[in-house]
C-alpha cells in the first residue's frame, strides 16, 4: 500500500516534536528518579500505542497489527540494548547525571541511522527478493551471537572506539556534560563524546538484528520506520527504568535470541508457509511474555544473602 508523502511529512513532524519536546522538559543536568522514569516511560509507550490506532483507523487493522509486531520487536530488542548501554556507561565512568544527555543524542543518531538503514533495506528486497531469505539467515546468526554474548560491551575490543582514540585528542577527564573541551589550549573531544560514539555503533549493530526483524513481518517501509521510531523515542525513559533492575532480567535475551529465531524461519520458510500478521504478533507477545516471566520468577529464587545480612 502506497503511503501519500503527506504522512511521511505529518509523522517526520510528530516525532520531530515529540524530540523537541523531550529536549525542552529534560534541559538541564539532573537526578531522574525511577517514579519519574516510570511515568515517562509509560507517557512514551501511550504515544506508541496511539499511534497503532490512528494507523489502524486510517489505513486498515492490517497496518496496525504489523506496526505493533515490529514495534513489539524493536521494544524487545531494546531491553537487550539496555543491557549493553549500562555495561558501556560503567566502562566509561559516565555518571548517571551524564547519562541522559549522551541517551538523548544516541536516540537521535539511531532515528537517522535507522531511517538510512529501512530506506536501503527497502531497495534491496524491492529489486532482489532472495535478499529475504539471507536476511532470514542473517537473523538465526544474530540469535545465536546474542545467546553466546559479543565484545560490543568492552569498548576496549571495539575497533571504532579503538581506532577514534587514535586519530581524535581527547581530553583526560571529562568536562561537565560538554562533548568538546580544551585541555592545554587544544580543542578536544571529551571522554563523554567516546561515549556516545560506543553507544551509536552498538545501536547500529542492534539495528542489523531489528530492522530485518522487522522486514520479516511486513514489507511496508512506512510502518517499519514508524514501529522502530516509537519504539526508539522511549528507549531513554526505559533504560532509567530498568538500569537498576538488570539483573533480574538475566533471561529476556533468551526471549529476543527465540524471537528472531522465529522471525528468521517464518522469512526463510516464506516460499511454504505463510503465517498471517496476527499469529505473529501473537506468538511475539507469548515469547516475549515467557522470558520476561521467567526472569522474574527465576532469579529472586537464586539470590543469595550474604552471612548476617538482613533479609527484610
Amino acid at each position: 500500500m502506497s503511503v501519500p508523502l503527506w504522512c511521511w511529512f505529518a509523522a517526520g513532524a510528530l516525532i520531530a516534536a515529540l524530540l523537541a519536546v523531550d529536549f525542552a522538559v529534560h534541559r538541564g543536568v539532573r537526578q531522574i528518579s525511577l517514579r519519574y522514569a516510570i511515568a515517562v516511560s509509560a507517557g512514551w509507550i501511550g504515544v506508541g500505542v496511539l499511534f497503532g490506532l490512528v494507523l489502524g483507523a486510517t489505513r486498515g487493522w492490517d497496518s496496525a497489527s504489523e506496526y505493533f509486531a515490529g514495534y513489539l520487536i524493536e521494544k524487545s530488542l531494546s531491553i537487550d540494548n539496555i543491557f549493553v548501554f549500562a555495561l558501556l556507561f560503567g566502562s566509561f565512568g559516565v555518571s548517571p547525571t551524564h547519562q541522559r544527555r549522551v541517551l538523548f543524542y544516541g536516540v537521535f543518531g539511531a532515528l537517522v541511522l535507522r531511517g538510512v538503514f529501512i530506506t536501503a533495506g527497502a531497495s534491496i528486497l524491492d529489486h532482489f527478493s532472495w535478499a529475504l531469505y539471507v536476511l532470514g539467515a542473517l537473523l538465526l546468526l544474530s540469535a545465536g551471537r546474542m545467546v553466546r554474548g559479543t565484545g560490543l560491551v568492552d569498548p576496549e575490543r571495539n575497533i571504532v572506539i579503538k581506532s577514534l582514540r587514535r586519530v581524535l585528542p581527547v581530553t583526560p577527564t571529562y568536562v561537565g556534560a560538554r562533548f568538546f573541551g580544551r585541555h592545554d589550549g587544544r580543542l578536544m573531544a571529551t571522554p563523554l563524546l567516546v561515549a556516545l560514539i560506543a553507544i551509536e555503533v552498538t545501536d547500529l549493530v542492534f539495528a542489523m538484528d531489528s530492522i530485518p526483524a522487522i522486514f520479516g513481518v511486513t514489507r511496508d517501509v512506512f510502518v517499519v520506520f514508524t514501529a522502530n521510531a516509537f519504539a526508539v523515542l522511549g528507549l531513554r525513559a526505559l533504560y532509567f527504568v530498568l538500569a537498576g533492575a538488570l539483573h533480574r532480567f538475566a533471561y529476556i535475551k533468551y526471549g529476543v535470541a527465540a524471537l528472531l529465531i522465529f522471525v528468521g524461519l517464518k522469512m526463510l520458510l516464506a516460499w511454504l508457509v505463510v503465517i498471517p500478521i496476527l499469529a505473529s504478533l501473537i506468538a511475539i507477545v507469548v515469547i516475549i511474555g515467557i522470558s520476561i516471566a521467567i526472569s522474574v520468577w527465576h532469579e529472586p529464587r537464586k539470590a543469595v544473602v550474604p552471612a548476617g545480612a538482613s533479609r527484610t
